[in-house]
Parts: C-alpha cells; sequence; structure tokens
C-alpha cells in the first residue's frame, strides 16, 4: 500500500472513529454517571440501588444532574476513539502475517498499544474532570459550574498533574478494555462471517449484536481497573491514597473484594449499547470517509 493511501486509511479511521466515539459518549452517559455516583457510594456511607440513584439524581437535579460532566467526557471520547481506531489500525496491519491475517494473541497486543496510546492522550484529562464533576455536582453547593471552569479550577488548586489524576489505573483500563474488545470483537466478527457469503457486508443489526457482546466481555474482565480510577480520580483522592496499588489494598481490605465490582449494572447498561454504537457508527462512517477522500 502506498504512503497515500496509508495517509487517507489513518484520516478515515481517525474521522470515523471521533465520530463514533462523539455519539456513543452522549447517547449512555446517563449510564457513566450512574455507576461513577455508585462507585463512590461506599465511601460515604450509602448503599444505593442502580435504580435508587436514578431516582434520587432525577428528584435533586433533574436530567441535568445525569449530564454533569458529559461535555469533556463527549470531547474526551470522540478523542480517545479516533485515537483508538487509528492506533489499532495501525498495529493490527503491522502485526498482520506474510498472508495478511491477524491472530487473536496480535489483535490483542494491537488493541492493548491502542489502548495505552488513547489512555495517555485523551482519556485521563477527560476522565479526571468528568469525574470531579459528577462528584461534585452532588455538593449542596457545586462549586464548578462547567467544563471549561472546572479544568480551571483543577489546574489551580492542582497543578497540571491534577488533570492526569489516576493515569496508572487509566492506561490499565483503557489497555485491557481496548484488548479484550477489539479482540472479541474480532474473533466475533470472524465467526459470524464464516458462515455469510464471502465478500457479504454483514448487516447493521448484526455488527451491533457483536459489538454488544464484546462490551459484555470487557465489562466484567476489567471491572476492578475501573473501579481503581474512579477513586482515584476523586476530589479527595490525593488525601486518602498515596497509589493506585494502595487505594486497591484499601477498597479489598476495608470493603471486600465485590467492591470492585461495584457499578457493574450501569456499566454493563453503558458497554451493551456502547460496543454496538460504537462499532456500527465506525464500520458504517469509515467507508463514507474514505470514499470521500480526495
Amino acid at each position: 500500500m502506498s504512503k497515500g493511501k496509508e495517509k487517507e486509511k489513518a484520516v478515515a479511521s481517525l474521522i470515523a472513529g471521533a465520530t463514533a466515539g462523539g455519539v456513543e459518549a452522549f447517547t449512555t452517559y446517563p449510564f457513566e454517571s450512574l455507576k461513577t455516583q455508585l462507585q463512590f457510594a461506599s465511601t460515604d456511607g450509602k448503599r444505593p440501588t442502580p435504580y435508587g440513584l436514578l431516582r434520587e439524581t432525577l428528584a435533586q437535579r433533574g436530567l441535568k444532574g445525569l449530564y454533569a460532566g458529559c461535555t469533556a467526557v463527549v470531547i474526551g471520547n470522540a478523542a480517545k476513539a479516533g485515537v483508538r481506531f487509528t492506533t489499532y489500525d495501525y498495529f493490527k496491519n503491522l502485526l498482520r502475517d506474510d498472508e495478511g491475517k491477524l491472530s487473536a494473541p496480535r489483535s490483542m497486543l494491537a488493541g492493548l498499544a491502542a489502548g495505552m496510546a488513547e489512555a495517555v492522550i485523551a482519556v485521563t484529562p477527560s476522565e479526571t474532570i468528568k469525574t470531579k464533576m459528577i462528584e461534585d455536582s452532588k455538593r449542596s453547593q457545586p462549586q464548578y459550574k462547567g467544563m471549561i471552569h472546572a479544568t480551571r479550577a483543577i489546574v489551580a488548586q492542582e497543578g497540571w498533574r491534577g488533570i492526569y489524576q489516576g493515569v496508572v489505573p487509566v492506561m490499565l483500563r483503557q489497555g485491557g478494555n481496548s484488548a479484550v474488545r477489539f479482540t472479541s470483537y474480532s474473533t466475533l466478527k470472524q465467526l459470524v462471517q464464516g458462515s455469510v457469503s464471502p465478500g457479504q457486508t454483514l448487516p447493521g443489526y448484526i455488527t451491533f449484536g457483536i459489538g454488544s457482546m464484546a462490551g459484555i466481555i470487557t465489562v466484567y474482565t476489567t471491572m476492578p481497573l475501573d473501579v481503581v480510577k474512579t477513586r482515584m480520580q476523586g476530589i479527595h483522592a490525593h488525601a486518602e491514597y498515596r497509589n493506585s496499588f494502595h487505594c486497591f489494598y484499601r477498597i479489598i481490605s476495608e470493603e471486600g473484594v465485590l467492591r470492585l465490582w461495584k457499578g457493574t449494572v450501569p456499566r454493563l447498561g453503558r458497554l451493551i449499547l456502547s460496543g454496538g454504537i460504537i462499532f456500527t457508527t465506525y464500520e458504517k462512517v469509515y467507508p463514507i470517509v474514505a470514499t470521500a477522500l480526495p
């Protein structure tokens, strides 16, 4: 493949991935908000259910309460997905064998590299701002007036290090997420394509279903990393935890191992939809963008 074609493919992956990420983030954000609130619930003595927390949030703060921190996540998710698909395609092509095939272990390695890249470039800053804004929104007098104000306040109070709070668990989570999700999706897609005519494009509902299954597998595999990540990005994390390993130890010793799967239900709801939406949107947008490029 010529360098020009490779560049066009990278640009198409970036645009299609960013579009898919933005659509997915806005659509599924209420699940993300509930998951984050549930993961903080044990630190304030409450033990709410997802449904109970949903009713409480809507009653006290309305729909706006469910979308606290959404702007940061939509922007971050668009950037994240763009980086994810671009880097995954790059490493996937790099790791193909002489026949152009990509084994499951190599697909996992490509996904791991993509996850690490997106964690550093896009995910950690947006996740930190989102997490702090959700926790702050539950106060009687929230201090953050919006994403830009929150970013300025965090930098003023904690420096740029505050924006990258929890970068280690984010890298571990995103690396694990992408490795598991892309491998699951690729493997399931190959199995399904083996039962259809060669060259036949899979219908959108089948792509959605495969993506959703990949999302389910991803949730249960990586949930502990997500809980540690959320705790490490809280407003008072720097005063409570020395590092990610100390956070992990405290959760297990003080709250029990099962607390590492707190927030599974709303995260499961999000990633089932997320996997379906993001892969379906990407598969539909990519050929349009690739064809439109000069």
